[in-house]
């Protein structure tokens, strides 16, 4: 699902979709649901920052650390490290 908090958001996330399919870029049509966000709750405080105070967690090794390396390297005018 793509969540959407006002009607640009959207806009663009409709817009988007469009445009793949358009593309053809995958061999079905795309099925993803474009719903309002309803409501937002963050999570328990033990789930806040969890890469940067975990990073030696399997999930974060295997998985999240090397996606942001490879965004790191791909878009580095706009990698901010925290």
């Amino acid at each position: 699902m793509i969540f959407y908090a006002n009607d640009e958001q959207k806009r663009i996330a409709e817009a988007y979709v469009a445009q793949l399919d358009k593309a053809k870029v995958f061999p079905r049509p795309i099925v993803t649901q474009i719903v309002t966000l309803n409501g937002f709750y963050p999570a328990e405080s033990y789930h806040q920052n969890y890469a940067a105070n975990h990073p030696n967690n399997p999930y974060i090794v295997f998985n999240d650390a090397p996606k942001v390396d490879h965004l790191r390297k791909q878009l580095p005018d706009l990698y901010v490290a925290r």
